[in-house]
């Protein structure tokens, strides 16, 4: 598969045949970065002063991958764990996916904030046309502890039924991402490029 394929295709899983040799990812790898980061750019939304919503694809996934084999140098045994670990955040054809960061970086401010801030994972959602699809954790990792801490990052997905993609692919469609935790209340409006790019993840 070329790269331009590669990033414009819509799928439903990576599998170890979507995976480049390292050699050949290398000579691609500064336009692959390229490509990705304007790609994002779309799928990246500030809700409120510290938390970031980053919706992913498979093409972003598939990257990401990509990027742990480049880095860390596992060969053909890391390949499997990094499908595992990545795979499930790929959009499957009703649900959006996102990783969902509280970006803070005095440290101080950062750990006073997260203890705050427990059980925020339970208070996510997406408004649109009278529909209201509320977040999932995607594993059953626990993210908020004992003494109320949450995580800095969080993993969603929003599930959806046939007639809310329906409503949500419609252009001008205004959606709202929120937080209604009782100490970060804030929402966003998505902005209309980046409810039609989200909207190819149901295709």
């Amino acid at each position: 598969m070329t790269m331009e394929m590669t990033m414009s295709a819509n799928r439903r899983g990576i599998s170890p045949a979507d995976i480049l040799p390292m050699d050949a990812y290398a000579k691609i790898r500064a336009e692959r970065r390229r490509l990705i980061a304007r790609a994002k750019t779309d799928r990246r939304v500030a809700v409120g002063p510290d938390a970031t919503f980053y919706f992913e694809s498979y093409a972003t996934m598939l990257h990401q991958i990509h990027e742990m084999l480049f880095v860390e140098k596992g060969g053909a045994d890391q390949i499997a764990g990094e499908i595992a670990a990545y795979d499930p955040l790929v959009p499957k054809g009703a649900n959006l996916s996102a990783t969902f960061m509280i970006e803070i970086e005095d440290p101080v401010r950062r750990l006073a904030t997260l203890m705050r801030l427990g059980g925020i994972e339970e208070t996510v959602t997406l408004t649109f046309a009278g529909e209201t699809v509320k977040a999932v954790a995607h594993d059953d990792a626990e993210r908020t502890t004992e003494d109320g801490k949450t995580s800095s990052v969080h993993f969603f997905s929003f599930p959806f039924g046939a007639a809310q993609i329906a409503k949500f692919r419609k252009p001008g469609t205004e959606a709202v991402l929120a937080i209604r935790h009782p100490n970060y209340a804030h929402m966003a409006i998505l902005p209309e490029s980046t409810r039609a790019e989200l909207a190819k993840d149901f295709d």
